[in-house]
């Protein structure tokens, strides 16, 4: 097929908005290549280069010259909302499906058998689905005329943003037939990831791989230990900084309490997680539109994110790998002859970084668990039924769940919503391949904290780490920013740290499947719930954390400072209608820990004390419990009302630590049960992993 380059540069002028619109270097040959269908390609340009439009514009020319549709696998639809945008101006007619358009699916599907579809955009974890696979891909793989594999990297095991189902492309991609055109994109492919991408794709791969170097980014690095040095950092910097940027963290929980600072001190800020939900368009809009100062951000706005004039990008902490960095930190300066990408270190960043590495995989046990669990019943297991039965989080289940699920052949299989057992076994190929990635992410974390080391040289470090040839790199002049904080600005971050508290809500709902020892199932009775309550800090944080932790292993006893601490808190939060007394969660192991902390509390604050719940028995320490249901049957049953009948009145009930609120809940039930009337917790911290 002859390739029309006049028409796709209008294509291309059309997408842009710009009637003086030219292609980048590349652009137009690997379009003419896929057209022309001179075999699998595999394009590795940069971020910001325009890897959609040689997509977009193929698909277009191709279905001018009534070819089939294509179909675009990606992980990023939510954030591809922009390029859908381009090439609905360029004539392309782009469908989703996805979880978050299920109304939709029966129209897509129609346009797609009466072939008014151009393209078809999905996420990897869609070919999974058996519905979607016989509706919709069944009717729409007859006529292919384009695969596009987007973020290709993620096929690869060694790619660091590894997306389990991405590897059933390898089984797809095996059966397409020759006719049927690939394009494969990335933008942060090295010479393990070709060699991989090479044995998935093809060995007649053709490449084009272009320049790695982002001439318009000044990089910096500084380790600034503690939050406070860090939020202080912050905060003087970015209202000097020209322009709008994001401000990347590593976890839902940091993006909000930063963004929260922030707006404390005057700027216009808002947080962008993948808890954000529905406010996301909105929030990418205000930061295209410069509504916004920045958008404080973990990875859920990433990969697909376009704002060419984006003036900085700054890291709260290290990312676990450099290919990440470059991804992030590549955000910036795409129009600009100049921006700024920052990336500042804390003391906290390994232990992150050191989690995701360990939960990327289930451990050998966790798969153990799970298999004898589906061997003990022939019929299969739901997902909540595996959890009434193994000590694993519904987290841990579904990974090995997926994981194992994708195995070819598959020691499991799905029938309705129940797992069974299949007759295969485990390949060992499957743990050799866990090792490998996670030697690789550590070797990957190790080379991050060389980044953060280096002096200077920080572009030519990350263009040879993704194997490029970084050649002659000259950064542009803009002055390096201050590598040190405002001590008055530090003091008054701690201060922050310490006046904010965070929120306790509610359990509303007994777990899946309840506790049918003591009839408990469903809906908690609104008679029978705690209010919200409020926890002073997180565990071992900055701020009151540390101060709590040394409380609680060190000492054995709550400073006085905590006690003034929570009384300033339950004077500013004035909970109605205001408690009447005070009560705490007993323990067995710690038995005058709280119950002390709680006396010197109700004194601070003028409200009597009662001892009003007792331990029945010994349980095995919460913390251990890794599942709702496991937490919840492990305190239903230990607690219970002291011999002294308890006040009636509203309740401050208090305890040190708050990780599943279920010790919390059933507290609250038990008082409830006996006439309290409202019950309105209060602990020291909430423990567990940052989100």
């Amino acid at each position: 097929m002859t390739f029309n380059g006049i028409r796709a540069l209008e294509l291309l002028k059309l997408g842009t908005r710009l009637a003086n619109a030219c292609f980048r270097k590349g652009q137009e040959e690997a379009i003419r290549h896929v057209v022309e269908g001179a075999g699998r390609l595999l394009l590795v340009q940069k971020t910001g280069w325009g890897k959609s439009f040689v997509y977009f514009i193929a698909a277009k020319l191709l279905r001018e010259r009534a070819m089939g549709p294509a179909l675009l696998i990606s992980p990023l639809l939510a954030l591809m909302r922009n390029q859908i945008a381009a090439a609905e101006r360029m004539g392309v007619r782009a469908e989703t499906i996805n979880s978050d358009n299920r109304e939709r699916w029966s129209d897509v599907a129609s346009a797609i058998e009466r072939d008014t579809v151009d393209i078809l955009l999905i996420s990897p974890e869609r070919l999974a689905n058996e519905q979607f696979r016989s509706e919709v891909l069944a009717g729409i793989a007859r006529r292919l005329a384009l695969l596009v594999i987007d973020e290709a990297h993620c096929i690869s095991d060694w790619g660091h943003d590894f997306r389990p189902h991405y590897r059933l492309l390898e089984r797809i991609v095996r059966t397409l037939p020759v006719n049927v055109r690939l394009l494969a994109t990335t933008a942060t492919a090295n010479d393990r990831v070709m060699d991989d991408l090479q044995k998935v794709l093809g060995p007649e791969l053709h490449v084009s791989r272009g320049d790695l170097n982002r001439p318009s980014l000044v990089l910096q690095t500084m380790r600034l230990p503690s939050q406070a040095q860090r939020l202080a950092w912050i905060a003087a910097q970015v209202p000097a900084l020209a322009g709008h940027g994001i401000i990347y963290t590593l976890t839902v929980r940091d993006a909000v309490q930063v963004a929260d600072w922030l707006k404390s001190r005057g700027l216009n800020v808002e947080p962008y997680t993948g808890e954000t939900g529905d406010s996301r368009p909105m929030l990418e809009q205000a930061l295209l539109d410069n509504r916004v100062k920045a958008l404080v951000a973990t990875t859920a706005l990433g990969m697909g994110f376009d704002k060419p004039d984006l003036a900085f990008v700054i890291h709260y902490q290290a990312p676990g790998s450099v290919v990440a960095y470059y991804q992030q930190v590549g955000r910036a300066g795409r129009a600009l002859d100049a921006a700024y990408g920052i990336l500042l270190s804390g003391e906290e960043d390994i232990d992150i970084t050191d989690y995701f590495i360990d939960t990327a995989f289930p451990t050998e046990s966790e798969v153990s668990d799970v298999l004898d669990a589906l061997e003990t019943v022939p019929e299969g297991l739901s997902i909540p039924e595996l959890m009434a039965r193994i000590n694993l989080s519904r987290g841990r289940i579904q990974k090995t769940i997926d994981l194992l699920s994708l195995e070819s052949p598959s020691p499991i299989a799905r029938q309705e919503s129940k797992w069974q057992l299949t007759a295969s076994d485990l390949s060992p190929a499957f743990w050799e391949r866990a090792r490998r990635l996670t030697d690789l992410r550590r070797f990957e974390q190790r080379q991050m904290q060389d980044y953060v080391n280096l002096r200077c040289g920080h572009m030519e470090f990350l263009v040879r780490a993704l194997d490029g040839d970084p050649g002659p790199i000259r950064p542009p002049a803009l002055p390096p920013l201050p590598t040190t904080a405002d001590p008055v600005l530090v003091r008054e971050a701690v201060a922050f740290l310490r006046r904010t508290s965070l929120p306790i809500q509610p359990r509303r709902q007994w777990p899946a499947g309840g506790i049918p020892e003591y009839n408990l199932t469903g809906r908690i009775p609104p008679e029978f719930q705690s209010q919200p309550g409020r926890a002073l800090c997180v565990w071992g944080d900055a701020g009151w954390g540390g101060l709590v932790r040394d409380g609680k292993y060190r000492d054995r006893c709550f400073s006085d400072e905590l006690v003034r601490a929570c009384a300033e808190l339950v004077a500013e939060w004035s909970p109605r209608p205001a408690p009447e007394w005070v009560t705490c969660v007993p323990s067995l192991r710690h038995t005058e820990l709280v119950p002390d902390f709680s006396r010197r509390l109700a004194a601070a604050i003028g409200l009597p004390f009662h001892a009003a719940l007792r331990r029945t028995e010994a349980r095995p320490q919460q913390k251990n419990m890794a599942n709702s249901i496991q937490q919840a049957s492990n305190v239903v049953g230990s607690l219970a009302i002291s011999a002294q009948r308890p006040p009636v009145g509203p309740v401050l009930l208090v305890d040190d630590m708050v990780d599943s609120k279920w010790t919390l809940t059933v507290a609250a039930w038990c008082l409830r049960s006996h006439g309290v009337e409202e019950v309105f917790p209060l602990a020291l911290a909430l423990t567990g992993k940052r989100e």
